[in-house]
């Protein structure tokens, strides 16, 4: 059975000369990649039950393979009954191997895992390059076992790159084997 090329890999053999033709440079320290990941999830509405935050955490933990942080409010807010200090989200920051492996287990488990998916619409790719995704059941990654899972949670996944524009993050998304779509394609 032939091995599936991990996302590094891709980066190396495909990504590398379609950025070097769109950049027009040799130069491969110029080109755009891959910074960092960050895997954020917001706990605003399970902020009082600890049990529910600590399920939260812990699922995260699975998913990323480290330890998140959590995020704290800067302001009051009382339309949302937020008080300044409080714990509002969770949020791990990957980088290096940890990132490189995310990005597989990503795009070659989790997302086929997602129920009618079709791709990730183009307008996740902002103008700076850099890709959001919101992935709404916590569940669809291999780590979680469903039937242990007491409280579903979504999670936003930021692929942050140092391309200059949208169209390089694009080219550079595209390379790595991350089904992108136009928001018109049905």
């Amino acid at each position: 059975m032939k091995a599936i090329p991990s996302t590094r890999e891709k980066y190396v053999k495909d990504a590398v000369p379609a950025l070097e033709a769109l950049c027009k440079t040799k130069n491969p320290l110029a080109l755009p990649r891959l910074d960092r990941i960050v895997v954020h999830a917001g706990i605003g509405r399970f902020a009082k039950e600890r049990a529910v935050v600590k399920e939260v955490v812990d699922g995260i933990t699975a998913i990323v393979g480290q330890k998140p942080v959590t995020t704290k409010a800067r302001k009051s807010i009382a339309g949302f009954k937020i008080r300044e200090g409080q714990d509002i989200g969770v949020m791990a920051t990957l980088r290096g191997d940890r990132m490189w492996d995310f990005l597989d287990r990503l795009v070659v488990i989790a997302l086929p895992r997602v129920r009618d998916f079709q791709g990730i619409k183009l307008s996740g790719v902002d103008s700076y390059g850099n890709l959001n995704i919101g992935i709404r059941e916590h569940t669809v990654f291999p780590e979680i076992v469903p039937e242990k899972a007491v409280h579903i949670f979504g999670l936003q996944v930021t692929v942050k790159t140092t391309a200059r524009n949208k169209e390089e993050g694009e080219t550079l998304f595209r390379a790595l084997g991350i089904p992108l779509h136009r928001d018109d394609e049905k």
